[in-house]
């Protein structure tokens, strides 16, 4: 069981340090509300922002979001 938990420690250190970076390199949401006040529609690159590198960043941040809620709940189970 404790070589089990060792590698659960280290994979949740590894995705805490990749969720850190890949939140770090994502892009700020500049045109929020004063894009809906200037009546800005969506562009090419809206329309296509599943393809590109900024959609690529914000589905890992939701995997390894997803990945770290989970090795939470399992390192803090008392059966350890």
């Amino acid at each position: 069981m404790d070589i089990l938990k060792l590698v659960i420690q280290i994979v949740y250190i590894l995705v805490c340090i990749a969720l850190t970076i890949i939140v770090l390199r994502q892009e700020g949401k500049v045109g929020g509300l004063s894009g809906a006040l200037t009546g800005s529609s969506e562009t090419y690159w809206a329309k296509n922002k599943g393809r590109s590198v900024e959609g690529t960043l914000a589905k890992a941040t939701k995997y390894l979001a997803a990945a770290f809620i989970i090795l939470s709940v399992v390192l803090n189970l008392k059966w350890w």
